[in-house]
């Protein structure tokens, strides 16, 4: 029996253009009083705007307690996309609770983080509070040199045109560090289908050293993480399944969202 995601009601205090095309929305209000973080850092909430009636998942950027700040990739065309860049500070939205997946061994020796921007937020956050060496490549059409925390080793890669991504390509040629490590990434599903057989078949990593999940696909409309992956995860586990036929059903899932 399903039981229904907690939603909490939130105004939109205020809204920032960070660059072309990432937003922050700082959310508040009494409506938040209940609402609780996981500590993960990948953390992401459900997000219902005025309108509509059907929630896009984003990552918590930051929570202090009283504010809730999410940072929004905006396209053309979207849910969240168009309504974001319009005047929407004082209006009301509705958040769910938060969920995360990020879980890094504590005998990890160092972290690589990959990602293109809807990936971002998760990735500043993540590499802000881990104390190993990180490795961050980051596949961004816009100048954002300073969202990233100081500390880890950055490498900025250009998107290969608009609504396209190469990180596949990308983690193909990396080198990898010595020793135990953790390897996290999130962006185009057709992309992490790629890296996910990648890393089974060909680097071996075991399940518990990465952590990969597609947030939109290409030739669709960009919206980040339309499907929950958790739910589809833990009934996967529950029913004795590999991780890679758990990962097929969850892109399975995206594709018919």
């Amino acid at each position: 029996m399903s039981t229904r995601a907690q939603q909490y009601d939130a105004q939109v205090l205020r809204c920032e253009r960070l660059s072309a095309h990432l937003v922050r929305l700082t959310l508040g209000g009494a409506g938040l009083a209940g609402f609780a973080s996981t500590g993960i850092p990948d953390e992401w909430v459900g997000l219902v705007v005025p309108g509509q009636f059907q929630s896009r998942y984003y990552t918590v950027r930051s929570w202090d307690g009283t504010e809730l700040v999410v940072d929004v990739v905006v396209h053309e065309t979207g849910l969240v996309t168009e309504w974001a860049q319009l005047d929407v500070v004082g209006q009301t939205v509705t958040i769910t609770e938060a969920k995360g997946s990020f879980a890094i061994p504590a005998d990890a020796q160092w972290l690589i983080l990959v990602g293109d921007l809807t990936a971002l937020p998760a990735m500043a956050r993540i590499a802000d509070g881990v104390q190993v060496r990180t490795y961050v490549f980051a596949e961004v059409p816009d100048e954002l040199p300073d969202y990233l925390p100081a500390g880890p080793q950055v490498t900025w890669l250009a998107p290969p045109g608009a609504g396209r991504s190469r990180l596949a390509e990308v983690v193909e040629g990396i080198d990898w560090p010595e020793g135990e490590g953790y390897f996290w990434m999130a962006g185009e599903s057709a992309q992490m289908r790629a890296i996910r057989k990648h890393l089974m078949r060909v680097r071996r990593l075991p399940s518990m050293a990465y952590d990969v999940m597609g947030y939109w696909r290409a030739n669709a409309q960009r919206q980040p993480r339309a499907v929950d992956p958790g739910p589809i995860y833990r009934a996967g586990k529950a029913a004795g399944k590999s991780d890679e036929q758990i990962w097929a059903e969850y892109d399975e899932a995206r594709d018919h969202s």
